[in-house]
C-alpha cells in the first residue's frame, strides 16, 4: 500500500512539473490596474434592462454585433460564420454565410452595402444580396488576426479595429492575460483601397465610433479599461488622448448615435481574480496554461453605458445579474430604440430609449 501511496505521489510530483515547466501560450508583463469605481456613483446598480425585449435565435448564437438596414431588418454576425437576417414580423432567415469566419462588428454604408469586420476574413463588404467582397486583409504587410468593429464616415472611410494582430478570436483571454500592446486602430479608404495604421501598441483594440461631427474617433481598449480618442481634425489631428478611464469593467464595443451620445457596451464588470494576476507574470503564464474555463472569465451581467461627447457618464443601463441580457458586446440606437448583441447568448435584444435621453 505504501508503494502505490508513493508512486501515486510520485506522479503528482511530476505532473506538477511538467505543468510548470511546460512552455506557457503567452509570454506575458505585469500591470497594475488602478482600483475599479465599483457600482456606485454614476455607475449606481439599477435595473433598467430586466424589461429589454429578447428574440430568440433559430440560428446558432453570439451576435456579437447588430445591425438595423432601412427596412427595419436585424442583422447578427453568429458564431458559426452565418449572418443571420430578422424581418419585421419576426421571420428569421439567413443573409449570408462566411465559411470558416467568425463576423463581429457590422454597419452599413450609404449605398447599403453591410461591411463587417471578420475575426478570421478581415473586413468584407456584402451587398444586398449578400455576396460577398474582400476589401482588406492586411496593414503595412501584417495580417489581421483579430478584426473586430468598425464605423463608417461620411467621406465613405472605414474605421476599424484588429484586436490583436498576435492572438486569434479565440484566444482572446491569453490576449487579455499577456497584457501587451497588439492592437491596432487602422482605416480603409474605398477610394484608394489602401488600409492605414492611424495607431497601435493598443490593449486589445475593440469597439470603434466616430464623433457626431466626425472630428475624432474612439478606440476601445478592452485589456485597460479604456476608450482612447484619436483626433481626426482640428489643431489635435494626429494625436491621441483618453476619453473616459478605469471603467467599472471591460469595454467592447461603442456605438454613436450621432446627435452627441455614445453607447458603451460591457459584456463584464471587472473580474478580481483577472486584476490580482495582472501584476505578477509569472501567474499569469501558469493561468494560460490551463484549460478555458479554469481561467477567469465573464461575470453574469447586462450592462451598458451611455456618454456624452466630453467623457462623461450620462447614465447606465444594467441587468445586474443577468437574467434578461448578459454579456452585451454592442448597443446600436436605432430611433428610439437600443439594439443590444452578444458574444454568447442566443438573442438579440432591444429596449426603449427613454425620451428625457
Amino acid at each position: 500500500m505504501k508503494k502505490i501511496i508513493v508512486r501515486g505521489a510520485a506522479a503528482v510530483v511530476a505532473l506538477l512539473l511538467l505543468f510548470i515547466l511546460w512552455p506557457a501560450k503567452i509570454d506575458p508583463v505585469a500591470y497594475t490596474p488602478p482600483e475599479g469605481p465599483g457600482f456606485t456613483g454614476v455607475y449606481a446598480t439599477n435595473e433598467a434592462l430586466l424589461e429589454a425585449e429578447t428574440i430568440p435565435l433559430q440560428f446558432s448564437q453570439g451576435p456579437e454585433d447588430v445591425a438595423v438596414d432601412a427596412g427595419g431588418r436585424i442583422y447578427g454576425g453568429l458564431h458559426d460564420g452565418r449572418i443571420v437576417r430578422i424581418l419585421k414580423d419576426g421571420t428569421q432567415e439567413v443573409f449570408a454565410t462566411i465559411e470558416g469566419g467568425r463576423p463581429l462588428g457590422l454597419h452599413f454604408d450609404a449605398a447599403g452595402n453591410l461591411i463587417v469586420a471578420d475575426a478570421w476574413k478581415g473586413l468584407l463588404s456584402f451587398d444586398t444580396e449578400g455576396a460577398m467582397t474582400v476589401l482588406s486583409t492586411e496593414e503595412g504587410g501584417v495580417p489581421f488576426a483579430f478584426a473586430d468593429d468598425l464605423d463608417i464616415a461620411s467621406d465613405g472611410k472605414i474605421y476599424f479595429s484588429d484586436a490583436s494582430f498576435t492572438y486569434n478570436q479565440p484566444d482572446y483571454r491569453l490576449d487579455l492575460l499577456e497584457a501587451r500592446g497588439n492592437g491596432r486602430l487602422l482605416v480603409f479608404d474605398p477610394a484608394t483601397g489602401e488600409t492605414t495604421k492611424l495607431l497601435g501598441n493598443l490593449y486589445f483594440a475593440n469597439g470603434i465610433a466616430l464623433s457626431q461631427n466626425e472630428d475624432f474617433v474612439l478606440v476601445n481598449e478592452t485589456g485597460r479599461y479604456r476608450v482612447t480618442r484619436y483626433w481626426l481634425k482640428g489643431e489635435k489631428a494626429g494625436t491621441s488622448d483618453i476619453f473616459i478611464d478605469n471603467l467599472p469593467g471591460f469595454p467592447d464595443g461603442i456605438s454613436a448615435n450621432r446627435k452627441g451620445t455614445f453607447w458603451l457596451a460591457i459584456p463584464s464588470p471587472r473580474n478580481p481574480k483577472m486584476d490580482g494576476l495582472h501584476p505578477k507574470p509569472w501567474a499569469k503564464a501558469l493561468v494560460s496554461k490551463l484549460p478555458t474555463f479554469l481561467q477567469p472569465s465573464a461575470i453574469h451581467m447586462g450592462l451598458v453605458i451611455a456618454l456624452d461627447e466630453e467623457g462623461q457618464v450620462i447614465r447606465t443601463l444594467q441587468d445586474p445579474r443577468g437574467d434578461n441580457v448578459y454579456m452585451i458586446t454592442s448597443a446600436e440606437q436605432v430611433g428610439d430604440m437600443l439594439y443590444l448583441g452578444s458574444l454568447e447568448a442566443p438573442q438579440v435584444a432591444r429596449v426603449p430609449i427613454p425620451a428625457d435621453k
